[in-house]
């Protein structure tokens, strides 16, 4: 299975002097099998070790963290002798054993010839527990479930990527069944690692199912065996309140939908845990579309998603016949699967931080906003052919942007400053605006 991260990962391996590297991510996006393949590919030799419940680990780890002595422990555990030159290291579930996290700071400052690669599902949360972590001394890979196009190389139609990375909308346009076929599968299947391996090689949507099912169980026992206890009942409460929030006209998120009276102060905790999970996603309403954004984000408003359109798609029981329904799939409960999908597929850009805005009397709404580097750019979702859109337009006569994207079913087209950017084409923003998924220190 192709993943983009893998070319994010050479790079770092052939800087001259680089630190050790942290993937993130929710649990089951891959991590480990892409540590591992990497190895496979870039390094004569991985040593892989694993922190989960693995108690010599712990007593390695426990005492002074001299690199010398904890690399002789390692070799001593895997057995394999540890060259810095052509060896990968590979600390699984790092945050399962808090000091060799600490101990990454030493390595980048007096072995800095050791490379170095990290994961662990649980990784914010067990920084928010008082970890001593290596600022600074450390790089990060943010990892996501597989993309649309990820998906489409997964499923033998990495030709039809190559249509979209080129450019060649004239040929793709002769294709777009294809492609919105494909959309379709990707709404159901979504991009869990697992998820895509049996549908590539089954096609079998109910198995897809299952999996799917079987994941989101795994987050529930997480809730029950990671989390504060007396958070675990407000986690579950806010985890089976999004398919709703997501479905509202208008999808600010509101706490009185979890339950009756219920008010933010509660579930601080629970939203903190979801977010440092990975498995939730804010995106946060901003004041003005000004740059920097960031200065003009209003903590109190904001949007959540899942980590995965599949696992949305799964939690609502969206029915297998959906697919057969033209363009329907869609517009399901308010084109909460399609702003579901584009936030899926902003979050695998670079250094992309995601917005949305809306007027003072909420009356206008764009669905996101991004910043450029140099320009805010709003991208207005619809979820059909339909391309009346009342907000964007009253955003551009406010704020006359030099570019808006609007993503829909409709074909690719260049209007002036505007941009009609098929939903299958949405991953081929940072085309547009010079961007692409990264390591930041």
């Amino acid at each position: 299975m192709y993943r983009t991260a893998i070319e994010e990962l050479h790079k770092w391996q052939t800087k001259r002097s680089k630190k050790p590297l942290i993937i993130r991510g929710a649990r089951q996006v891959g991590k480990t099998w892409l540590m591992k393949e990497f190895g496979r590919l870039a390094f004569d030799k991985t040593v892989y070790i694993s922190f989960d419940s693995n108690q010599r680990m712990k007593e390695l780890f426990s005492s002074d963290l001299d690199v010398e002595r904890i690399v002789t422990g390692l070799e001593l555990y895997s057995g394999q002798k540890i060259n810095p030159a052509n060896t990968l290291l590979i600390f699984d579930e790092v945050q399962e054993v808090p000091k060799a996290l600490t101990s990454l700071k030493y390595f980048n400052e007096n072995a800095p010839q050791y490379q170095i690669m990290c994961a662990g599902s649980l990784l914010g949360v067990a920084l928010h527990q008082g970890t001593s972590f290596p600022v600074g001394k450390v790089e990060f890979l943010d990892l996501y479930p597989l993309s649309f196009t990820e998906f489409l190389i997964a499923t033998g139609k990495g030709q039809y990527v190559e249509l979209l990375q080129k450019g060649d909308f004239a040929m793709a346009t002769a294709f777009k069944q294809t492609y919105i076929d494909m959309l379709k599968y990707y709404y159901y299947v979504g991009g869990m690692p697992e998820v895509v391996h049996s549908f590539s090689e089954n096609r079998d949507f109910g198995e897809a199912r299952e999996i799917q099912q079987r994941i989101l169980d795994a987050y529930e026992q997480d809730f029950s065996k990671h989390a504060p206890p007396g958070a675990v009942p407000q986690i579950r409460m806010l985890w089976n309140s999004i398919p709703a929030q997501i479905a509202k006209e208008n999808k600010k998120f509101i706490y009185g939908l979890i339950k009756k009276g219920a008010r933010a102060k509660e579930y601080e905790q629970a939203m903190l845990w979801l977010t440092d999970c990975g498995l939730v996603h804010k995106v946060h309403r901003v004041n003005a579309p000004s740059l920097p954004l960031k200065a003009y984000e209003d903590l109190k408003s904001f949007k959540l998603f899942l980590v995965d359109v599949g696992l949305l798609s799964c939690m609502v029981r969206l029915n297998q016949g959906a697919l057969l329904d033209g363009s329907e799939l869609f517009k399901e409960f308010k084109g909460a699967l399609t702003e579901q999908y584009v936030l899926q597929q902003l979050k695998t850009l670079k250094s992309l931080e995601t917005y949305y805005w809306t007027n003072d009397r909420g009356g206008a709404e764009i669905d996101f906003i991004v910043d450029s580097g140099d320009a805010v750019i709003p991208i207005e979702v619809k979820a059909e052919t339909n391309l009346k859109a009342k907000s964007l337009k009253m955003y551009q006569e406010r704020f006359r942007p030099e570019l808006s994207i609007r993503t829909s079913m409709a074909d690719y087209r260049r209007e002036d400053r505007l941009l009609n950017l098929p939903l299958y084409a949405i991953g081929m923003l940072q085309f547009t605006i010079g961007r692409g998924q990264g390591i930041r220190d």
